[in-house]
């Protein structure tokens, strides 16, 4: 996974050439010395490191804001100490498993019956969600509030249910459809 990143870390932390958990046991120690808010890029090889990162998120007050690959392939974890306010969702939609555009479709039924300003949190593990979910809510007047990669290739999609929606699927050409 990659995603962009606008964020400039306080702190990189190299290492590769270290097998797990080190490259876990350093993160810890080094987000331990940030402060709230700090960002701490992650270099790493290790192919567990990824997984490790995850499970250990869990269970800690830091978030992950975004991910790449170096020129090298070694992946970097961008690494925020302290979490941001949860966004409070109205309904959750979980259709792991489902490939695209069937999360899309669903979300779209539900996003239907839904207020605007209300949330829905789609959850989704087909690849192509990321750019379906996105493009469709820049469509569709619906505000995509929020991605969050939470475990390895599962996606979290905060939705907004736009005051237009009804009006961007006329833009698509889908007839008498809504949200």
């Amino acid at each position: 996974m990659s995603t962009t990143v606008a964020v400039k870390p306080a702190v990189t932390l190299n290492m590769t050439g270290l097998t797990c958990p080190h490259p876990l046991l350093g993160a810890r120690k080094v987000l331990d010395e940030l402060k709230t808010g700090d960002v701490m890029l992650l270099v790493s090889d290790c192919l567990g490191t990824r997984d490790d990162l995850f499970s250990w998120l869990k269970h800690t007050d830091n978030e992950l804001v975004g991910t790449n690959e170096d020129a090298s392939g070694n992946a970097e974890y961008y690494i925020r100490k302290g979490k941001r306010m949860p966004i409070s969702a109205h309904v959750t939609l979980d259709l792991r498993g489902l490939v695209c555009p069937g999360p899309v479709i669903e979300a779209k039924k539900i996003l239907g019956a839904m207020q605007a300003g209300e949330v829905m949190k789609l959850v989704s593990s087909c690849q192509a969600a990321r750019d379906e979910v996105k493009t469709w809510c820049g469509v569709s007047g619906n505000t995509l509030v929020e991605t969050l990669e939470v475990d390895p290739s599962v996606w979290e999609f905060y939705i907004r249910k736009g005051q237009l929606a009804q009006t961007g699927w006329a833009r698509m050409g889908v007839d008498g459809a809504s949200g």
